[in-house]
This record gives C-alpha cells, structure tokens and sequence, in this order.
C-alpha cells in the first residue's frame, strides 16, 4: 500500500486540510480523488501495490509486475476464449426424444423471434460484443506498448475501453446459466458442452484482465505525464482552486470559465462535477422506480408443459425454487431481482438527498455505499440472463417451451437504467461544503 494512507490533519468537517500538510508541488504526479476531489500525490508504487484516496478509501492507483506481457498474455488468452465459446454449441437439453442444443448466440436471438429485440441487443452487447470490442482494444493498446511504438487511434481506444467496462457481464451470463440449467434439471437430461467451459474460462480471464489494467500507468505509459498546473496544492479540493480531475486518464488540468475545457492528455471532456448530476440522478431513479411496477407484476416468462401455459412473475420464480427445495437458487434470484435493484433505488435516492442538504456527517460511509452500489447493479441481469437462455433452450413446442414475458424488457430497462443513474451520480458533492448556518460534523 503506498503512502497515501497516512492520515491528513484538517478541520472537524474535512472540507479543508490544514495549510501545514498543504503544498506547493510539481515534482510529483497529482491526482484529484473522483470520490471525494481531494489533490493528493502519488507515491511511488512498488508491484502489487495500490495508492487510495486518504480521505474517502476511493483507488487512485496500482501497480501490476510485468503489465504490458501480463495484459496482453490475459486479453489474448480471453479473446480466445470467447471465439472458441460462440464457435461450438454451448449447452444441451432432451425431453421425451426431443433434444436442441444450442451456441451462445442463439439466447439474443431467439428473443428476436419474440419480438424482444431490445432485450436480445442488451444480451448480445453485455455478453459478447462489449467484451469483445474491449479486450481487442486492449491487445492493440499493449501491442503497441511492447513495440515501443504507439498504433494509429491508440488514445481514443484507451478512452473507449474505460467506459465500456461496467457494461461487460460475462460473469454474470455464467451465474445465469447455472440457474438455468438447476431450474430444468428436473424435466429431462442437460449437457455441457465445450462452448460452456470455454466460456466459463473467458469469464474468468477476463475479470483477470480487468484487475491488471491500471489506467493511471496506461495512460502514463501511452502519453506521459504533462505537469501539475501551476500552484496546485496538495491537501485541498481541485474544485476549490479551479482544478480538476479528468475521470479517464486522472490528470489534473485547470478548467477554463469561458470555454469548454478538455483534457491535456486523453481530450476527454471536463467538468467541475458531472453537469445536472442531482437532477439527472433523480429523474433516472423516478422511471426505473415506474419500470419496476410492471417488472413484477406482469409474467417475465411463461412455461409450456405438455401442453399447459403457466405464466411466472419474479416473485413467482423465487416462491417456485423455494417451493421444490432449491433455496441457494431462490436466494440468488430474489437478491438479484429484488433486494439489489431495490437497494440501489433506495440507497442512490439517499446519497441524492445528503449531497443535496451537503450534510458533513457520515460521508465515508456515503462514499462506501456508493461505490456498493456500482458494483453490484449489474448483477440484476440474472434473470434477464435465465430468461434468454431458457427460451433458446426450450423449444420443443407443446412439450415443453418457454417464451419471454412483458415483464423482461420493462425489468431490463430497470438494470439499464439504474446504472445509468448510478454513473450520473457524482460522489464528489457528498464532500463539497456544507451550506452556511447548517451544523458542521465529522467525517464517516
């Protein structure tokens, strides 16, 4: 861990350290908390070490040993996985003779032929194209870097893969899979197929890459590390000296009243705090508040067996698992499709109200949710996940099928539109200064 962990001195409400651990500095490298916006200075990092914010816990930045060959070795090795797993059939099912076995695509577009064409795009860019295009994208950025020599377009990839990163969901397509399989077991004979187990590799492998890209040594290694502004102090707020933090690349650049600013290194767009956030946040909350009424009260799927319909609500789902004694599976769905897009409607809906009334207490721990909050929104896919896969996967006609319900585009636009709300949110106003005349308290 580097050294950012010492402690600064400051003020009971945290707003301002004290002048004597602030200072002038353009020796070392810079950054402005994206949590909290304090300017810090980065320590030296050894391999395997990681600099976090002192005040509010958020990662600034760590080291990997060998990042350009163990980048480009992980991304390789999952891009290859992945085009093994959509070039073999992926699972089977057999019912009374009847067998289908289908490839990972074939759960997008079966939602196709239901009309569901939403969904299916939502699944094929979360699953595979997204992925894809990152991991690509990471094997041009570190190809370059091994040949010491930059390849055309590489700064705007380095911009591109960051932002596609909460938007893969390979993990959870596999969580879903699972679920899948567990919830027809019961009604005749499953396969894995290669497709499968490549695919459970590729899931892996890619968390693995994404635990060794560093965004602050990328992009010191693809573009260097232009100076700190002039009189940038350590200890401060970067919004208190006109400073601020680019959220792609970290590099602190002074913001321009008059124009647009953009940043020095990487051209990304800057701004003071996300433009609207409050009000943005909240509207998004508002409709994925109105989606989730007809998200559970209308049928996410409806089940065909020999002959007879039976709709399935959410809810319904969950009592059904419980019901014939697979409680791990039941608990996993009722904590993916209700308690986290209900915790995370509530609890972005708190941290809206705090950064609004600026209330100076318990912000560590506003900023400890937050970050909860983003990363377990995306688990909510699950079911939307289950529900592809079952009706790719089930189509043996009054036998046994599956088809989609209303209810799974209204509860995959709830998922989609949470996260957006989650990324509008900026954590930064939980720190800014408290409005004048309300009580001053101590740091969470």
């Amino acid at each position: 861990m580097g050294d950012l962990r010492q402690p600064f001195a400051g003020t009971a409400n945290g707003d301002r350290i004290s002048t004597a651990s602030s200072r002038l500095t353009r020796r070392r490298r810079l950054r402005a908390c994206h949590g909290c916006d304090l300017v810090v200075a980065l320590p030296p990092l050894r391999p395997n070490e990681r600099a976090d914010c002192p005040r509010c816990g958020h990662l600034l930045a760590r080291r990997n040993r060998l990042p350009v060959q163990r980048g480009l070795a992980l991304a390789s090795a999952a891009f290859t996985c992945l085009v093994l797993a959509v070039s073999f059939p992926f699972v089977g099912f057999q019912v009374q003779g009847v067998s289908n076995r289908i490839e990972l695509v074939d759960a997008p577009v079966s939602l196709i032929d239901f009309g569901e064409y939403l969904v299916a795009i939502s699944v094929l860019l979360t699953v595979v194209v997204l992925p894809a295009l990152y991991l690509i994208g990471l094997i041009w950025l570190h190809s370059s870097l091994l040949r010491s020599k930059l390849l055309p377009q590489s700064r705007t990839i380095a911009r591109a893969i960051l932002h596609v990163i909460p938007w893969m969901m390979a993990d959870v397509f596999v969580v879903a899979t699972l679920v899948s399989l567990i919830k027809i077991v019961s009604y005749g004979q499953i396969g894995l197929d290669p497709a499968f187990w490549f695919f459970c590799a590729f899931a892996v492998l890619l968390l693995k890459t994404n635990q060794s890209v560093d965004a602050d040594w990328l992009w010191f290694a693809l573009a260097g590390e232009p100076p700190a502004p002039a009189g940038t102090r350590t200890g401060e707020t970067a919004a208190g000296q006109g400073l601020t933090g680019c959220a792609v690349c970290g590099l602190i650049n002074r913001l321009d009243d008059a124009a647009p600013t953009a940043c020095r290194r990487c051209g990304e767009h800057l701004h003071s705090r996300h433009p609207q956030s409050l009000q943005r946040t909240y509207a998004l909350l508002a409709t994925a508040t109105v989606l989730y009424v007809p998200a559970n009260v209308y049928p996410i799927m409806t089940t065909t067996v020999l002959g007879a319909s039976e709709p399935s609500t959410i809810i319904g789902g969950v009592l059904s698992f419980a019901y014939h004694g697979d409680l791990p599976i039941a608990l996993i769905i009722f904590t993916a499709s209700v308690l986290v897009p209900v915790s995370k409607i509530l609890a972005l809906g708190w941290l809206c109200v705090n950064a609004q009334r600026r209330v100076p207490r318990d912000r560590g721990t506003s900023a400890r949710l937050y970050r909860a909050v983003e990363f377990i929104g995306r688990w909510s896919m699950v079911d939307v996940f289950v529900v592809a896969i079952l009706v790719a996967l089930l189509r043996a006609g009054a036998v046994l099928s599956i088809t989609p319900g209303v209810a799974a585009l209204a509860f995959a636009s709830v998922v989609v539109v949470s996260m957006f709300a989650a990324m509008s949110f900026d954590p930064r106003l939980l720190w800014d200064a408290p409005r004048n005349g309300q009580e001053k308290g101590k740091d969470g």
